[in-house]
């Protein structure tokens, strides 16, 4: 579900969105009351969203402007656009005793509770996903790659069976085979172990992990993409 702001708020930084600078009267359009008008600049200011001028004028500081470039501006009620996520995902793997091993880890909270899958994280803002790829492996399992391997992009829309969008997410997949350390059992939230590659398909397995395998022993494609019908969630 979007985000709504309150409208009079969502006034003003759709106005200082479309000029660099305004003064009360440019943004006042629809002649709200001074005092009400006045709080809700206060409260946008306060917020660190806007800022008075020297000259009087309003303008969006830098961290408003990244909040305002997120808004449907088109659509009639003033509201934040939902995007999809950007994550990554690390398949790590190992061979013992001539058999190919996958870490796996079964997810213990929701959504998607008991349902076992590789590592996955997302990725903060200002990091590049080959460093998010590092700093994830690492915090969800203990493990540390100093060659981690990108394969490919997945893009997944997750629907319910009655077609209503659950998630829509970006993965950019990396591969290593050259993990080191201890890897981490039981952490809250989940369950981490090394599973034969006969075994990963067995159990409560994510919807897509049989797609996944595929891409990378092919080593996918610059981008795939699929949807995928669920009854859990």
């Amino acid at each position: 579900m979007e985000r709504n702001i309150h409208e009079i708020q969502g006034l003003i930084l759709k106005g200082l969105l479309l000029r660099e600078t305004a003064r009360f009267s440019e943004l006042n359009t629809d002649n709200i009351s001074s005092d009400q008008f006045t709080f809700h600049l206060k409260q946008l200011a306060d917020q660190g969203v806007i800022e008075k001028t020297e000259e009087g004028l309003y303008k969006l500081t830098v961290s408003g402007k990244e909040y305002a470039n997120r808004f449907d501006i088109d659509s009639e009620e003033i509201k934040i656009e939902k995007q999809a996520k950007l994550s990554v995902l690390i398949v790590a793997t190992r061979t013992t005793d001539g058999n190919k091993e996958y870490v796996m880890q079964t997810r213990l909270k929701q959504p998607f509770f008991g349902f076992r899958g590789f590592i996955t994280g997302k990725t903060r803002i200002g990091e590049s996903v080959f460093d998010t790829a590092k700093r994830e492996l690492n915090e969800e399992t203990g493990l540390s790659a100093s060659n981690l391997e990108h394969v490919t992009i997945y893009h997944e829309r997750i629907f319910s069976v009655q077609k209503e969008l659950l998630e829509d997410k970006y993965f950019f997949i990396f591969i290593t085979e050259d993990s080191k350390g201890d890897l981490i059992g039981d952490f809250q939230g989940g369950k981490n172990e090394w599973v034969t590659e006969e075994k990963a398909l067995d159990g409560n397995i994510f919807y897509d992990i049989k797609d996944l395998l595929a891409l990378i022993k092919n080593r996918g494609s610059g981008l795939s993409e699929k949807d995928y019908f669920v009854e859990k969630y």
